[in-house]
């Protein structure tokens, strides 16, 4: 609240002395408070007053209060001040003074409202006595110290500190001065605080400490509380001018004249100004009787409401959007939203004020049109700030008291927001195309035909529809009025008939509409007209469910022979806008919860709000219209039961999906919160019953429409709540639930016509299934779920994994179940669960044959875990995955991972294998090596020959596997790989033999001195120089057609001049044998070739160089030189080539120049 230190307005209304003349008594409004209507006040302020409202013990009453009391009392509630003036001609002084002293607020609820946010159990309140009351137990320490921040605990700490003085009631106007002590680095300071009140509302409030926020200061509350816990201690007087009245012209000129003098540097200017007014008898200020007088109540045509600061308010909601979420500003807002329901349960009329001074704040956001222009989505606890905005406009116009004026009002205002571009829609991404259901209804014959016919349904299209509802229903009307209206002599027994077979009263109307004016009925400060129509309501579903039964078994046969069904709901409850089994399921549990006083709806703040209340639910004792043995808490299970279980048509747009998925999970949350006992295992028995039994008015019929919204979720919750009680239900009810339609190829479908048919890739089909990965993991841990409760169960092992295979199409899903099941059944504090672990053998076997021919990043992890699953699964489940590895493996997973592994020690040690299960393992190994060779030998060549080392007929297969593969597939690389691999192994000539057949693949031109593979050209010709001059001879041949680079060609010619053929080990021990001449073949022929290169590199280079390559290209000359000299007339072939180039390249003459200089 802005309390600011100027005056609070100058008056109520205008006073004037009796008799003065004929106009003056009904005084003109000159200000006054804001519009609207409040809530009535509860609580006395006296020992006395509490006795005779009966709030006292017996016993306890000094006196029995007076008449005038009584009747002062009521009048102050219920009367502005100026009515009883003019209803009287003159009224006692002993009656005024009642009058103005009841009419101060007599409950400290409302002060803590607009002084604090409303926190849940621990609502910062007033303790029995008027003692302030923190939570208790150091548990709620930390809670503790944020209300003591709150305005309201900080005004308690200053009324028990004594800081509050000087305490002055005039008329309706209170003032006094509260002191502030002194803190570290602040000074003491005085507040002064005024406050004007009527009709036990406080309408304004103003404080010098010039705080700015939404609520009361601490010290308009301190002064408040101060009035309410002592208004024996307080000083009161009459409204000030009935005090004027009784002075005479002397009295009234002294007064004037020292209250100039005490205050003459505040008041003279304006004290002359109206003194000149006064002596001009034209002024404007002599054409009205009397004077105005800021205690003299409330006028007739002042609505009574207590004071909000608009500003204020639309200034805090500006600041915490514009901080986009950050910073706690989305806690923020929703505590405000909160406090717009704290006022409606209060019926106080600044719950609509502050909600429309929200939403003009929250469409005014800039982000709304950025948004829409850029067609990004807003955030989503954004967009669930929007839907708790239209969930509240909803209950304001269903407020079952309020005036047509009002809702004609709020209808106009929806309307306009509803018209703006960047208004939100209802499901947060497009329109929803389906009817306006709330008007499709007998109420809603005059629909309103303007928002039904928009393109979008927007987050107030709803609220728009609801003020067409009205509550003069006869049958409505009785049914939340009175316990006692049944008319068991009905016998109506058709679908829409008002009584059940026990005369208990229906109510059939659109679910979710009837659920909101339960919500409006509780949010209002109606709580028992709200559970007695949600208990017709549940009542009228349960009785709907039964039928929809009996109709499916009527028509089981046809519909089950044509494999179709139709969604029989368009709209879901679970998450529908306006949550309708949340509410009903919230109503229920709040009865459940709730004594029984303060259920009646407003009891005594002081004794109910301090206190925290038990979370714990009890089967409170029956209400009439339930069946025996039942209670609110099973009608509350009952009917989240009902809705999670209904079919439901996937929503469109993404926003719409993922609130389904949050609804239904928070649904099941609350739910899991209640401790199952006997009474409520009967009821999830019934329900699992129908859900199984009811075709397609339930999500877990035997055929539903490949649209619906799948049940794994809720499926899951069912079957561990059933498993302890009812095995066979449970596994029944989660087994009926793995279905996914959505992705099977054929699926039923409401179209007759013919089956629908998806494409492999998902996102493609229409409508889009935004949140299909989140369901996904939902199936898989329902499947988890059922694999872990049948763990050591061989037959519902074999059911669940049937049901796995059949349902579940993710690869990545069965892999984490086949890794789950494999944790289970290999537990370290006991044995093997052989059986699940053969389950998760096949699940692993199943991701092997999905992943087979599909790219996945996890498919390497994949293969290692299945041979360590098949390992522990034993011998026979790793040779078998090796007899048929084409259908598991690729050729390279099968040499390189699955094969490898097998033959290693670890696994030999792992399995105790005997020497025959070993040679066994080896032949199966060989056989796959041979084959994946011959399917795949550029990858697996290698693998199979490491594999085949010890069968020397293996051996021999896999090395004629390469030669064959060597002329056509096989790349160059991967020979000298294995040729290497060949000498090492201590083959020479076959390492030879495949080093040649890579030479012909081989290709380096003149200018990749730095390729991968010259080392294995070095390789090779060091191999071929130690086997002897022939194999030398034999790949000089290839080395001069396969090589181009000079300097490669130079490297190879300087080592075979070094060393005799056959004469020298591979690793450098130099034998006295004769060299080889560079005259003769086969060194000639390289010789040759090198200076060729040579030639052609230098033109090569000399056609694009630059200034900066100068110097390297002297000295790539200078290497050139060298391998010239080596040929016979070297020196003259070389001197010919540099006079060459210096005629060619005559223009480069820097070039040149350099040339000269080193080469002459």
């Amino acid at each position: 609240m802005a309390e600011r230190g100027q005056l609070p307005p100058a008056a109520k209304r205008l006073c004037c002395r009796p008799g003065y003349g004929s106009g003056c008594r009904p005084g003109q409004r000159a200000g006054g408070a804001g519009p609207g209507s409040g809530a009535l006040c509860a609580g006395p302020s006296s020992a006395v007053a509490a006795a005779a409202l009966g709030l006292l013990p017996l016993g306890k009453t000094q006196s029995p209060e007076s008449l005038l009391d009584i009747a002062a009392r009521k009048v102050a509630e219920k009367w502005p001040f100026q009515r009883v003036e003019e209803r009287f001609e003159r009224i006692p002084e002993p009656v005024q003074r009642r009058i103005v002293y009841w009419s101060f607020p007599r409950s400290e609820r409302e002060i803590c409202m607009y002084s604090s946010f409303n926190t849940g159990a621990e609502d910062p309140a007033v303790g029995p006595g008027g003692a302030a009351t923190a939570p208790g137990g150091a548990a709620d320490a930390v809670a503790a110290a944020d209300e003591n921040r709150l305005p309201f605990r900080r005004g308690i700490a200053l009324l028990d500190g004594g800081c509050v003085d000087n305490v002055l009631q005039v008329g309706f106007h209170l003032s006094g001065t509260v002191t502030e002590p002194a803190m570290q680095s602040e000074p003491e300071t005085v507040c002064n605080v005024a406050i004007s009140f009527d009709r036990c509302k406080i309408t304004s409030v103003t404080c010098s400490c010039g705080n700015k926020d939404i609520f009361y200061c601490a010290h308009v509350v301190a002064l408040s509380l101060y009035r309410i816990r002592k208004p024996d201690q307080v000083k009161l007087h009459l409204p000030i001018s009935e005090t004027l009245f009784q002075m005479n012209r002397d009295q009234l000129q002294k007064f004037v004249q020292y209250l100039i003098t005490v205050h003459h540097t505040e008041v003279l200017p304006t004290a002359q100004k109206l003194a000149d007014e006064i002596l001009s008898q034209n002024s404007e200020i002599n054409q009205v009787h009397g004077a105005p007088d800021p205690t003299a109540g409330a006028s007739i045509d002042d609505e009574n409401c207590w004071h909000l600061d608009e500003e204020q308010v639309q200034e805090q909601v500006k600041l915490f959007l514009s901080q986009g979420g950050y910073h706690g500003s989305g806690k923020q807002l929703n505590l405000l939203f909160a406090k717009v329901r704290e006022m409606l349960k209060m019926r106080d009329s600044n719950g609509a004020r502050m909600l429309t001074l929200i939403t003009e704040q929250f469409m005014a956001d800039p982000r709304l049109s950025l948004w829409r222009q850029q067609g990004t989505a807003m955030t989503d606890k954004y967009r669930q700030l929007w839907d708790e905005l239209g969930a509240l406009w909803m209950c304001i116009v269903l407020n079952p008291h309020c005036k047509l004026e009002q809702k004609a009002s709020w209808l106009k205002q929806l309307k306009k927001w509803n018209s703006v571009d960047v208004c939100p829609w209802e499901d947060g991404n497009h329109g929803n195309e389906l009817p306006n259901l709330t008007n499709a209804l007998p109420q809603g014959a005059n629909a309103n035909q303007d928002s039904s016919n928009r393109p979008h349904r927007t987050v107030f299209t709803r609220a728009i529809e609801a003020c067409d509802l009205h509550w003069q229903d006869s049958h409505l009307q009785h049914i939340i009025s009175s316990d006692l209206y049944t008319n068991y002599c009905y016998h109506d027994d058709t679908e829409n008939s008002l009584f059940d077979s026990h005369g208990w009263p229906l109510w059939h109307e659109h679910v979710p509409t009837a659920c909101a004016r339960v919500d409006a009925l509780r949010s209002h400060g109606y709580p028992r007209e709200a559970l007695r129509l949600a208990i017709a309501i549940v009542n009228t579903l349960r009785r709907q469910q039964q039928k929809q039964l009996e109709m499916f078994r009527a028509q089981k046969k046809e519909l089950l022979h044509r494999g179709v069904t139709s969604i029989t709901n368009l709209e879901g409850w679970v998450g529908h806008p306006l949550d309708p089994v949340g509410t009903l399921f919230s109503s229920l549990m709040e009865a459940c919860r709730v004594d029984d006083e303060s259920f009646h709806g407003f009891s005594d703040f002081t004794e109910n709000m301090g206190h925290c209340k038990s979370l714990e639910y009890q089967h409170l004792p029956a209400h009439k219209f339930l069946e025996e043995g039942e209670s609110y808490l099973t009608l509350a299970v009952e009917v989240a039961l009902i809705g999670l279980g209904q079919q439901r048509i996937m929503p469109d747009g993404l926003y719409a999906q993922e609130k389904v998925c949050r609804n239904e999970e928070q649904l099941i949350s609350k739910l899991q919160e209640i401790e199952l006992d006997d009474t409520l295992v009967k009821i999830f028995r019934k329900q699992a019953v129908f859900l199984l039994e009811a075709g397609p008015y339930s999500g877990l019929g035997e055929v539903v429409h490949r649209e619906s919204v799948p049940m794994h979720t809720f499926a899951k919750y069912l079957f561990t709540s059933l498993l302890p009680h009812d095995a066979e239900l449970a596994y029944k009810t989660a087994l009926r639930a793995m279905r996914l339609l959505v992705l099977e190829s054929t699926a039923p479908s409401g179209d007759l016509s013919r089956p629908h048919h998806i494409a492999s890739v998902v996102p493609n089909r229409y409508p889009r299934w935004f949140t299909l990965s989140h369901i996904e993991s939902q199936q898989c841990e329902l499947a988890s779920t059922m694999l872990t409760a049948a763990k050591g169960d061989v037959r519902r092992l074999e059911t669940v994994l049937e049901s796995i295979q059949k349902n579940i199409h993710s690869s990545s899903h069965i892999f984490k179940l086949a890794q789950d099941a494999f944790k289970i059944a290999t537990l370290m504090d006991s044995l093997p669960d052989i059986t699940l672990l053969k389950v998760s053998l096949e699940l692993g076997l199943q991701v092997m044959r999905m992943t087979l021919s599909t790219l996945n990043w996890r498919r390497r992890e994949m293969v290692r875990w299945l041979v360590t699953c098949a390992t522990e699964v034993g011998v026979y489940a790793l040779d078998s995955i090796m007899q048929n590895w084409f259908t598991l493996f690729t050729p390279t997973e099968a040499t390189s991972i699955v094969a490898t592994t097998v033959m290693s020690n670890s696994t030999i040690v792992r399995l105790h294998l005997d020497c025959h299960q070993q040679e066994k393992l080896a032949g199966s190994a060989r056989t796959l090596a041979l084959q994946c060779a011959m399917k795949d030998p550029q990858n697996c060549a290698l693998s199979a020959l490491t594999l085949c080392e010890k069968d020397h007929i293996a051996f021999e297969t896999a090395y004629q596997i390469v030669l064959d593969a060597a002329t056509t597939g096989m790349s160059y690389s991967q020979l000298f790989t294995i040729a290497r691999y060949m000498e090492h192994r201590g083959y020479p000539m076959r390492a030879y033999k495949l080093a040649t057949l890579a030479m012909t693949h081989l290709n380096l031109s003149y200018n990749q001195d730095t390729h991968p593979a010259i080392n294995d050209v070095l390789w090779a010709c060091a191999l071929s120089h130690s086997l002897g001059k022939n194999e030398l001879a034999a790949i000089i041949p290839l080395v001069v057609k396969s090589v181009k680079c000079a300097t490669v060609l130079s490297d190879i010619l300087r080592r075979c001049t070094l060393t005799t053929p056959g004469m020298v080990g591979l690793h450098g021990r130099r034998n006295s044998g004769k060299l080889m001449s560079l005259d003769k073949a086969p060194l000639r022929q390289l010789l040759d070739a090198t200076i060729g290169a040579y030639i052609n590199t230098t033109h090569s280079r000399l056609t694009h160089i630059s200034p900066r390559h100068y110097s390297e290209f002297i000295e790539f000359l200078s290497k050139a030189r060298e391998t010239f000299l080596m040929a016979h007339d070297g020196h003259i072939q070389f001197t010919q080539f540099i006079d060459n180039l210096k005629q060619i390249y005559k223009g480069k003459k820097k070039l040149m120049m350099l040339v000269r200089e080193r080469f002459g």
